[in-house]
């Protein structure tokens, strides 16, 4: 039900109760009370980077209103698909969203209401943009009265009746009863989204957007696999590439939730950050696209000895038409004799299914950047959220995962060539590669794993290492005979353009135990309040969080989940 109180509004806007803080961050500020709701000031990165993929997604979604003859990834125009899937909003609508002119947002764990505040707040109406409303819901009363309090601090209507509209319900109900309400759903628990993926593929318009979190890397990376495998239904192999590989995972759960009510997905941004991951991605219904499915999913073949990996397709189609016909994929043509690995000798382990399509659009990624560094004082986080997208623009966009250069020299027993070096030997070799937003030591490239390799053989026969024993994993590498020519001659492009720009790529965090803090509500939170309480009395109640340290200088600003 919609959060009605009108004796919220009795509370004035900016009036700090006694036993408050506040916390402010951009245009806005919410109120805090120790341990009450859960709060990481490290979140501010993801808030900043949603706000700025939702304006720039409300442009695109206006430019393609106004040209009713734009076409989808599935070729249909917009005329035809408002036509054939337009918004039904259910039969009983509460939260009037029919009659809503503008961007419908559901934030379906909204906590404090710091990031549907934000939303509010700071959308603009550039490009023809209008933010309609931003359905709040949280299922935790606590919550949903903080909502209500804070949205009065901020002078805003708590009642239900202004942009923000608070509802304290189970999420998944509400996803359920608003089928293809939204134009955007934003999904950031703490954990796993696993539970929500169903509802959430379905509560999306048709062509609208899912904002996507994941928490729980220990399970994505491949930790505990069995429950990676209960949760989003793929099998995650450890290795250096493990981040790129929880996104691909992630993105394989949305797809395949959405594949079960007629839709795909297209992913427009996908980023691993600190200590979670966070996907955005379009949402479209064609059964078309439905069909090519396993074409756009693949298995991850790693050799268990050298790491050194494939990703090899699922099904392959002869076309993209509604008469291709499908055919099951084979082993990568580079598995060994013995189904064993062609590199080290050693058996092959297999996980996935995994997305092996693109993971990021790079002109949305390039609009992204622009809204970013044009309107830097709209983001406290700026500076972190600007070095990451720069990373991003610079990836290869058909080369899934990448390699790790210091784990390759720690197989062999070597210290690595540089980074320039090796990638200058890739070049050299007519192939391409480039960094990873996921790792500042990770390498992307299009070559085969037989060059990867060969680089770093002849690398050793120039920079000879100490003698291994017989049967190490270094030697059976060592032992095969290489079959290319290297050049570690540097090339053209063996730099990064924004190394060479004096753009930074790969930003340290502000301050120590910048990470996940414990889960709202439970033993530890409530004892890291109280030390916090302890540690930090104040001479008023009614004082703000964030004063001005001694050069006049205020200091990081906290951020809410």
């Amino acid at each position: 039900v919609v959060a009605h109180g009108a004796h919220h509004q009795a509370q004035a806007a900016g009036v700090v109760p006694e036993g408050f803080a506040v916390v402010r961050e951009g245009q806005a500020a919410v109120l805090q009370r120790a341990g009450e709701v859960f709060y990481n000031k490290a979140q501010v990165i993801n808030r900043d980077l949603s706000l700025a993929v939702l304006r720039c997604f409300a442009r695109r979604k206006a430019a393609e209103d106004a040209d009713r003859g734009t076409k989808d990834p599935s070729g249909r125009t917009a005329r035809r698909r408002q036509r054939k899937h337009a918004p039904s909003c259910g039969g009983a609508d509460d939260l009037r969203l029919a009659g809503v002119k503008g961007l419908r947002v559901l934030e379906g764990l909204a906590a404090s209401g710091l990031r549907a505040i934000r939303y509010a707040s700071e959308f603009d109406e550039e490009g023809g943009a209008a933010l309609g409303c931003v359905v709040a819901n949280d299922n935790d009363p606590a919550a949903v009265a903080a909502m209500r309090r804070n949205l009065a601090f901020n002078g805003m209507p708590a009642d239900g009746t202004g942009l923000v509209r608070p509802m304290q319900s189970d999420v998944r109900l509400t996803m359920m009863r608003y089928e293809r309400c939204f134009d955007a759903v934003d999904l950031d628990p703490y954990g796993t989204p696993s539970t929500f993926l169903d509802g959430a593929v379905q509560a999306v318009a048709d062509g609208g957007l899912l904002l996507c979190t994941a928490t729980d890397m220990a399970v994505l990376c491949g930790n505990t696999p069995e429950v990676c495998w209960s949760k989003y239904g793929a099998y995650p192999l450890k290795g250096e590439h493990c981040h790129e590989q929880a996104l691909r995972i992630l993105l394989h759960s949305i797809e395949s939730a959405a594949n079960r009510h007629g839709r795909h997905i297209v992913p427009l941004l996908s980023v691993s950050i600190d200590f979670y991951i966070r996907v955005f991605v379009r949402v479209y219904t064609s059964s078309v696209a439905v069909k090519q499915a396993p074409t756009k999913m693949g298995y991850l073949h790693q050799a268990v000895g050298s790491k050194s990996f494939v990703l090899a397709p699922l099904g392959t189609a002869s076309d993209k038409s509604n008469n291709a016909k499908h055919k099951a994929a084979h082993l990568p043509a580079s598995t060994g004799e013995g189904g064993r690995s062609e590199i080290c000798g050693s058996s092959i382990a297999v996980g996935g299914p995994l997305w092996a399509e693109n993971i990021h659009s790079f002109d949305f990624v390039q609009e992204v950047l622009a809204e970013i560094k044009g309107h830097q004082h709209n983001y406290p986080a700026h500076a972190k959220v600007r070095s990451i997208l720069t990373a991003v623009s610079e990836e290869l966009p058909d080369a899934p995962l990448y390699w790790n250069l210091h784990s390759m020299g720690g197989v062999l027993k070597c210290t690595p060539p540089s980074y320039d070096v090796f990638k200058s030997a890739l070049i050299n070799a007519g192939y391409r590669a480039s960094s990873t937003h996921a790792s500042p030591l990770g390498i992307k490239t299009d070559a085969p794993q037989t060059l990867i390799w060969d680089i770093l053989r002849a690398w050793i026969k120039d920079h000879p290492i100490k003698p291994q024993p017989p049967d190490s994993v270094s030697t059976a590498v060592l032992s095969k005979a290489p079959t290319h020519e290297v050049n570690f001659a540097r090339a053209r492009g063996s730099r990064s353009n924004a190394k060479e720009k004096g753009e930074s790529r790969f930003l340290p965090n502000p301050e120590a135990g910048w990470g996940p803090l414990p889960r709202a509500g439970s033993k530890r939170a409530r004892e890291l309040a109280e030390q916090e309480g302890a540690a930090n009395k104040k001479p008023t109640a009614a004082t703000e969080a964030a004063p001005e340290d001694a050069k006049g200088k205020a200091p990081a600003e906290p951020a809410a989940q």
